[in-house]
């Protein structure tokens, strides 16, 4: 634990949410909550998928008004140097007055424009004659990119940038705001281990600088290695506020309600069925490069199978090719060369149909871009793989649907007002279970995930991690892409290991362990004529967390 820090500049409270209460629809997304934050604290705000960590924090940024209690911010909107004053924050302009600034989990920036453009959108610094002075954004915006030490021109476009220096973008232009309150919602979500120590030696030096900072995260360990306090959430109402020593099993406790026995409750098979999935000399050929010579290839000579009731890790370093070879599997993009075979039947590249007629299913690791409907309801999505299933004459049983729909969602416990809601408006978790009920309802034989508890509780996660149980025990088979380590060697009968678009290795559950794999995930598999590996594992993102 760090300690509060008071030796900052003020090190009074910064903020203070007293009896909050907001309503939507069918739901009480939040019930009475409280919350202080001091200037030079880090106050890690904890909570399954559900909780009202969301609505909070947009209730503070201004994206939605509380029906019931009070927010009050040090100097207020009049700028009196003493004291909390109640406010009224309408707006993400009313926030940035305030000195509030957030960064979301889903990145808010405009494809379009470049980095200097999206850090100083709304706010450009302008010339005498009114025009946007582009040479002062360019500057400030370098001077803020050199701060989260992010080696990229203000002039780049943001569309030419990965997940993780889109995040970093995320935090420069937080940082351009000089916000005394800064909220950070699951900042290291897509951070490498080397991205996040740069993170929080930045959240270190605001904390120095007396910056209060309100952290969201499902990474325990990060807890204690950044908090001061946390405040725990569960079913809207804040139920604890503990020291960020506290342990991670009272963290578990408090955040569920219960004891959580096992972590990853894997139900390993005496002895696994016959091979569903058959994967054989799969390759994939990358792009030529600009002098027109030969690129790498995404992914080469992948061979593998998977049998009724066992699951299959695929583990590795980002950017191993693990994604490129499922979505290959699952015919979203097409391959080169090899063969994939579903119960003995050979499917073509490239066509997904065929491949949830042969009863593959895929959960993407971007379930709101490529998992879900958005704007449709949860019945919509539930029934969306087995729609050919429930039409008759051009007609949708729709009074099937609805049932079936209810009655996955129920075994999955999803958290819903009903299945007319928008699937945009559930929590990461409760969407994560929605896209995994649509392979439940189409009778899926194999499903491959890819990052299936990314920004999910550990709540939610045991239960995923029970349904993956309930599947493989009924002879499915399961793919498991994760680049959370722990889960893969917790959940997995078998694992595969990835670099560089190859398989290096095979291990059973019982000879895998971390360092196993890690030295397996940074081999070379190219070697050179006098014996030695090219180093190409160090990989710009690459990491195994």
């Amino acid at each position: 634990m760090t300690g509060v820090n008071d030796d900052v500049p003020d090190g009074r409270e910064l903020l203070r949410v007293e009896g909050v209460t907001k309503a939507f629809p069918g739901v009480r997304a939040l019930d009475g909550v409280d919350l202080s934050l001091r200037a030079g604290e880090v106050h890690v705000l904890l909570g399954e998928n559900g909780a009202g960590k969301s609505t909070l924090i947009k209730m503070l940024s201004g994206a939605h008004r509380p029906d019931a209690g009070r927010i009050l911010v040090r100097g207020g909107p009049d700028g009196a140097p003493d004291g909390l004053r109640e406010v009224q924050i309408r707006s993400a302009q009313d926030a940035e007055r305030l000195g509030i600034a957030t960064i979301y989990q889903e990145f808010n920036l405009v494809p379009g424009l470049t980095v200097a453009e999206n850090i100083f959108l709304g706010r450009q610094p302008r010339t005498a004659l009114g025009l946007i002075d582009r040479k002062t954004m360019r500057a400030r915006a370098a001077d803020l990119l050199r701060r989260v030490r992010l080696d990229v021109s203000p002039n780049t476009p943001v569309t030419e940038l990965g997940i993780a220096r889109l995040q970093m973008v995320e935090i420069a232009k937080a940082l351009s705001l000089d916000a005394r309150v800064l909220i950070m919602d699951e900042p290291t979500a897509v951070l490498t281990s080397e991205e996040v120590e740069t993170l929080f030696g930045i959240v270190r030096e605001l904390r120095e600088a007396g910056v209060g900072i309100i952290f969201i995260t499902h990474h325990l360990d990060e807890i204690g290695a950044l908090g001061d306090r946390v405040t725990v959430l569960r079913d809207g109402r804040s139920v604890d506020q503990v020291p960020a020593s506290t342990g991670e099993e009272e963290l578990i406790r408090l955040m569920v309600g219960r004891d959580i026995a096992e972590q990853y409750p894997r139900r390993r098979p005496d002895e696994p069925g016959a091979p569903l999935l058959r994967v054989r000399g799969l390759t994939r050929h990358g792009a030529k490069g600009t002098g027109g010579g030969t690129a790498r290839p995404v992914f080469e000579g992948i061979d593998f199978d998977v049998r009724a009731g066992e699951v299959v890790g695929l583990a590795g370093l980002v950017g191993a090719g693990r994604t490129e070879v499922a979505r290959a599997v699952f015919g979203v993009d097409r391959y080169d060369a090899g063969t994939v075979e579903v119960a003995g039947e050979r499917l073509a590249s490239g066509d997904v149909r065929a491949a949830m007629r042969a009863g593959l299913g895929l959960v993407p690791e971007d379930r709101k871009g490529q998992g879900l409907v958005l704007d449709a309801s949860l019945q919509d999505n539930l029934t969306l793989a087995r729609l050919d299933r429930d039409t008759r004459g051009g007609l949708v049983d729709r009074r099937g649907q609805r049932r079936e729909a209810a009655d996955v969602a129920g075994r999955l416990k999803v958290r819903m007002s009903g299945l007319g809601q928008h699937a945009r408006t559930l929590s990461g978790g409760n969407q994560q279970k929605i896209v995994i009920g649509k392979w439940l309802l189409a009778k899926t034989r194999l499903l491959i995930l890819d990052e299936p508890t990314r920004g999910i509780d550990v709540g939610a996660k045991v239960e995923i991690y029970q349904l993956v149980n309930e599947l493989t025990a009924a002879g499915c088979g399961v793919l498991m892409i994760s680049s959370d380590l722990p889960e893969v060697l917790g959940m997995s009968d078998r694992v595969l290991v990835m670099a560089q678009g190859r398989l290096t290795s095979e291990l059973p559950a019982g000879q895998a362990t971390q360092d196993a794999v890690m030295e397996l995930a940074l081999q070379s598999p190219h070697a050179t004529s006098d014996g030695t590996h090219t180093d190409e594992s160090a990989m710009e993102g690459s990491d195994v967390r």
